[in-house]
């Protein structure tokens, strides 16, 4: 019976994703008081602070690839093929608007409406919160191809477009009127931009003309022309400059003065690929840019000249990776090289631990003393085709030897400085078209082996970079391409398999050859697991034998790929082996079994596998994607039942795992809602809850008669006479001062007449409805609204005597014996049954039916107290015993 997925691993995390060719959106929060970044990536966008770039959220996964993203400060609007989603707290899809016929490219959000533009010419203005659709607009794609729109600034209700053809149309979206028709400039219109100025817009073009143009006055104010091809982007600088910066699909950046009209700096190669979005920050000296190369940029302005640098940056591969390898033994960072020729370093624990090694350079005198007409790419290095790290003496030189594609030349890397290193690895004697095919490291660190595809293997020293020897009497170890070299841990052996069928065993110091052992197909690589001696190799005919390296036998051959082998890894112990083929599968080996134990399908051909040295996370590579991809290791988390799989085993493809949002601190909300973590009002019935009152609220109720007797003051507040300016007089020969008439209020007396005392409060209505009903969270809730005094009145009044009735007395006796059966407000309850008591003990003794009920309260009591006493007992017993043991 076919098993669901992987029963051995499951998906935890994927490295290494942050952009692609979609602008990104950029928001301010009110509340944190700060910029976030929203990018796409694939089918899912992702959120990131700019003060650092670290990830905030990851959204939930669409049907279809993202094609467009914008974003207001409660929302942010995905399109993807013909649906359009609207997200909340920049996870869950909480709208979707349905109504387009053909995919759509453009979003404008507007208030309370969105507008959305498709490639068949339709143009539609949403209700954002209701769905439906308020205006739709038709055009005909081959007179006027919407590319671009905008709404310009205090200008109600209007939102201008671009088209294909170059012409510009400002259109009333209440009243469905085209306002007016710019005639263009006779070239494709590829962005509209907002300046700081009102009425003036910035236009770019197709062919590399940037137009700041008056919409009001329909006049051209200024224009410039980049030689690097269309616009991609436009963003005008806020905090004060008059800077307005343009993209480009080169990857560079033009920053032009609208002052003096003129170029005044450009960040040449600021992208691999062409520029998606670049947008500056309002206020504030940062321009923040993305790209297709999967990169998330900042550069602030603080060089002379109005030049930018970089600022922070989060930037995985541009191509697919072709080889992964775990660096160090603690198993957080993984060594990927991609097929765009660069090294990177990801770590599991946090983004912040990643490290960009570069690209691999000729010379790397020649790269910064460059000729005018010379061309990067004549400099660089091609990708990566085969990698070894060692960390045993990475602090004093290169730990990192990588070989790269068509060459013959090995370069070495240093971890710690994040750069390539000094050496160039190469062969004294050099055969025409021989390229480097085979790499490993020695377990001390001090020299690297390196095979070659016309059969020579050579030793270098990596502090000094020369050349040691080689191994074979002719300089020559195989007489086919070398698949593959390693070296066991104590430096004694040195073992090479190349296309001729061979598995050669040389002594390490004296190059001297030992034993051959004949495979059954040519070996495509290999893998040395130096702890338990097991070197597994992977053979044309998509098998694997596994030889044991000190009887120099095959002791396990395994069969079940139906493609190329691309990747194999042992797990530490050397119990499993774990390959990747070119049919999808992930398959793990047990050894001592030698039977298949676990097979899981992927959506893309893996090219890369390798285990952690601590065993919690599996790492691979796919095809056609740019992230490292993570899966956890169930068995260290709890018992797996592994069985061995029948020949005929069908596997079940396994999702490939998503980004999860590691700066976990704050995350992204809506600014009107509120994001607090609500608490369940009690875990569990059989646990005691306190109330989450202020202690000054229920321990002074049984104090307030010496708190009253302390804050009594001396002497009453007497008011101070006032005199009028002008004293008014009686009439008369005498003068006399005329005395202001009694009010009414002075002649009324201040004694209150019984009646006004017998008004029962609010309290004492809703206890007395409450012992019929039998719900008393109302009369708490009033109690608790009220400060201590107020609550000693509220008793106090419970009497006849204060205006109350003896029901009310064992109202309260049984909301008492409510809370304490709930198990909620237990502080409460205890304060306000002792004031009671204090208050009305008197009255209660007189009535057998209230005594009765405090019986029942009393045994209650008793038994809380005991379980709680128990459970004190025994934590204070095992916190005893374990301070007894560990001291």
């Amino acid at each position: 019976m076919p098993r669901s997925g992987s029963s051995l691993f499951s998906g935890f995390r994927v490295l290494g994703l942050y952009s692609n060719h979609v602008p990104h959106a950029l928001r301010y929060h009110l509340k944190h008081r700060e910029f976030y970044v929203v990018t796409s990536v694939s089918r899912s966008f992702h959120t990131f602070n700019v003060s650092r770039l670290g990830i905030v959220s990851v959204s939930n996964s669409l049907a279809d690839d993202i094609t467009s993203l914008a974003a207001d400060r409660m929302l942010v609007f995905t399109a993807s093929g013909k649906l359009i989603c609207a997200f909340a707290r920049n996870k869950e899809v909480v709208m979707r608007y349905h109504g387009h016929k053909q995919e759509v490219r453009l979003l404008l959000p507007l208030g309370d409406q969105l507008v959305s533009a498709d490639s068949g010419g339709d143009v539609i203005v949403w209700d954002v919160k209701g769905g439906d659709i308020y205006l739709r607009l038709n055009f005909d794609p081959g007179t006027f191809d919407v590319s671009a729109m905008m709404h310009p600034s205090t200008y109600l209700n209007k939102v201008l477009l671009g088209s294909s053809q170059g012409a510009l149309q400002l259109w009333n979206i209440k009243t469905s009127k085209l306002l007016f028709t710019f005639p263009g400039w006779s070239a494709a219109v590829t962005v509209l931009q907002q300046s700081p100025a009102v009425d003036v817009v910035g236009v770019g073009t197709a062919t590399g003309r940037i137009v700041i143009h008056n919409i009001r006055l329909d006049e051209t104010l200024m224009s410039f022309t980049q030689d690097w091809g269309p616009i991609s982007t436009l963003a005008f600088r806020t905090d004060g400059p008059p800077i307005v910066a343009s993209g480009s699909p080169q990857g560079h950046i033009a920053f032009w003065d609208l002052e003096r009209r003129q170029l005044v700096a450009q960040q040449r190669h600021a992208h691999i690929t062409a520029v998606a979005a670049a947008t500056f920050l309002h206020g504030e000296p940062l321009l923040v840019t993305n790209g297709a190369d999967n990169a998330i940029k900042v550069w602030i302005f603080d060089q002379e000249g109005g030049g930018a640098r970089l600022l922070r940056c989060r930037q995985g591969h541009s191509a697919p990776p072709s080889t992964i390898q775990h660096h160090g033994n603690d198993g957080k960072n993984i060594l990927s090289a991609g097929q765009d020729g660069t090294l990177q370093s990801f770590s599991s624990v946090h983004e912040r631990f990643n490290k960009n090694l570069g690209r691999g350079s000729v010379n790397k005198k020649k790269e910064k003393k460059k000729k005018k007409g010379l061309s990067y790419e004549e400099l660089r290095l091609p990708a990566i085709t085969a990698l070894a790290s060692g960390v045993t003496r990475q602090s004093d030189w290169d730990g990192i030897v990588a070989c790269h594609r068509g060459r013959l030349t090995a370069t070495t890397w240093n971890y710690q400085r994040c750069t390539m290193g000094a050496h160039h690895l190469k062969p004294p004697v050099v055969r025409k078209g021989a390229v480097a095919t085979a790499v490993d490291i020695t377990s001390c660190g001090n020299f690297a082996v390196i095979g070659s595809s016309c059969g020579r293997v050579d030793v270098y020293n990596l502090q000094s970079g020369l050349h040691r020897g080689c191994y074979g009497d002719d300089e020559k170890a195989h007489s086919g391409v070398v698949r593959g070299v390693a070296t066991d841990t104590l430096n004694q052996l040195t073992l090479t398999c190349g296309s001729d069928w061979l598995l050669k065993f040389w002594r390490f110091k004296t190059r001297k050859q030992e034993e051959v052992l004949k495979l059954s197909a040519a070996p495509a690589g290999m893998k040395l697991h130096r702890d338990s001696g097991m070197l597994a190799t992977a053979l044309d005919d998509f098998t694997l034998a596994v030889v044991d390296i000190e009887t120099r036998r095959v002791v396990r051959k395994f069969a079940g790929h139906h493609g190329n082998i691309t990747g194999m890894t042992f797990s530490p112990d050397g119990r499993w082996l774990i390959t990747t083929g070119m049919d999808c599968t992930v398959r793990t080996w047990d050894l001592p079994s030698g039977s298949l134990v676990d097979c899981f399908l992927v959506a893309m051909a893996p090219v890369g596998v390798s285990m952690s040295p601590t065993g919690d996370f599996l790492a691979t590579a796919h095809v056609d994607s740019l992230g490292v991809y993570l899966w956890n290791n169930r068995s260290l988390c709890g018992p797996v039942g592994l069985r061995p799989l029948p020949a005929d085993y069908q596997p079940v493809e396994e999702t490939l795992p998503g980004v999860t949002a590691e700066d976990a601190t704050q995350e992204v909300t809506s600014e009107e809602e509120d994001d607090a973590y609500q608490s369940a009002e009690q875990l569990g019935a059989e646990l005691v809850t306190l109330s989450l009152m202020p202690e000054s609220r229920w321990k002074s109720l049984l104090h307030l008669d010496t708190i009253k007797k302390r804050n009594k003051p001396v002497a009453p507040p007497a008011a101070p006479p006032t005199a009028p300016f002008f004293l008014p007089t009686v009439p008369g020969l005498t003068p006399q001062f005329a005395l202001p008439p009694a009010t009414k209020e002075d002649t009324q007396s201040k004694v209150l007449p019984w009646g006004s005392l017998t008004q029962r409060s609010e309290f004492g209505s809703s206890l007395e409805s409450a012992l019929e009903s039998g719900s008393y969270d109302r009369p708490l809730q009033l109690l608790k609204d009220r400060g201590p005094a107020a609550v000693s009145v509220e008793l106090t009044c419970l009497t006849s005597e204060g205006g109350g009735a003896n029901n009310l007395l064992l109202a309260f006796i049984h909301m008492i014996d409510r809370m304490l059966a709930s198990g909620r407000d237990f502080d409460l309850a205890h304060a306000y049954l002792a004031l009671f008591l204090k208050l009305h003990l008197r009255e209660l003794s007189k009535d057998a039916v209230a005594m009765e009920a405090l019986l029942r309260l009393s045994s209650r009591l008793e038994s809380g107290w005991a379980e709680l006493q128990a459970s004190f007992n025994q934590s204070l017993c095992l916190l005893s015993y374990t301070k007894s043991a560990l001291l």
